[in-house]
């Protein structure tokens, strides 16, 4: 009886911990009283066409998604812009997910905005709506209780560059660069990517980039931490291989205990002490006495 009472109340505290945890990540970033209406946003993004954001779920609870506009250095229309959305939803819902994979096709990662989209539209709020619209999806994107890595091979320019800082790592293939472009553009990181620079490699370094608009290659970018590791080859599918086996290291084991060290650490890196400690208390009660947690304590399994 005690112990159905207690596999009872674990349950009532796992189901109300992970709705909270949900909501937390749904949370928008912006609303009406920022000008943000995201249903007439999405509308207007919808009239420029082009490309698609491809997303594959793997039974080993690793996920892939594809950016695939190959004529344009798998640039971002309006239409791929509301499908990233459509897929980071899709991807919030995965219970059984673990990891997510991030890569463009054709050997190229991403080369920002479709200028043509861009130029055909330059009022102010229309840019102002893409840059509020783009930031809640990259945050719900890096807030997902996966183990992200963006796989960069070829080119990851501007908003291409700032989509890899949105992922918890980045792996690079021989030739590729990681480029903040948006100096020569006349202007800064508008999805996210500047306040997530500095997160990832410092102040100092991310001013660098941002005012240098140079080329990070992957020698420089293992130096400065923003790259985890040079894969051995660069052609796409291998590439991809390279990073699916690196990504298993990371995700073996239930999904259950790797959704929630990565939001622990979300919490960690987004929240006041208090608040990311609380935080860990009720993340850390989905888990204990669990059914991973029990099968490790009957194993008594002995760390080297």
């Amino acid at each position: 009886l005690f112990s159905e009472m207690a596999i009872s109340l674990w349950k009532n505290l796992l189901q109300t911990t992970k709705k909270r945890i949900l909501q937390q990540r749904r949370l928008c970033l912006y609303s009406s009283a920022d000008g943000y209406e995201e249903g007439s946003i999405r509308k207007k993004l919808q009239q420029f066409a082009g490309g698609s954001i491809n997303l594959s779920r793997e039974d080993n609870g690793i996920g892939i998604l594809t950016l695939n506009n190959p004529k344009l250095m798998n640039a971002f229309t309006g239409t791929m812009m509301v499908e990233l959305q459509e897929k980071v939803t899709e991807l919030e819902h995965w219970k059984d997910g673990k990891g997510l994979i991030i890569y463009g096709a054709a050997n190229t990662f991403c080369s920002g905005s479709d200028l043509n989209a861009v130029l055909i539209s330059y009022l102010l709020q229309d840019g102002m709506n893409m840059c509020m619209f783009m930031q809640n999806t990259l945050t719900r994107l890096m807030r997902l209780p996966l183990i992200s890595v963006a796989l960069v091979q070829g080119k990851a320019f501007g908003g291409g560059a700032e989509l890899t800082t949105a992922c918890d790592f980045r792996l690079m293939s021989p030739g590729s660069e990681i480029r903040f472009v948006h100096r020569r553009m006349g202007l800064v990181p508008g999805w996210g990517g500047g306040a997530r620079l500095v997160r990832i490699v410092g102040a100092q370094a991310a001013l660098r980039l941002l005012s240098g608009a140079a080329a990070v290659d992957p020698e420089t970018a293992l130096r400065l931490g923003l790259s985890e590791q040079t894969l051995s080859s660069s052609e796409g599918t291998k590439a991809l291989e390279e990073a699916q086996a690196w990504l298993r290291q990371h995700t073996e084991g239930p999904a259950s205990v790797i959704r929630a060290a990565k939001a622990v650490v979300t919490a960690g890196g987004e929240l006041p002490l208090e608040a990311a400690l609380k935080t860990e208390k009720e993340v850390f009660g989905t888990v204990w006495g669990g059914p991973a947690n029990l099968e490790a304590v009957l194993r008594r399994p002995k760390h080297k």
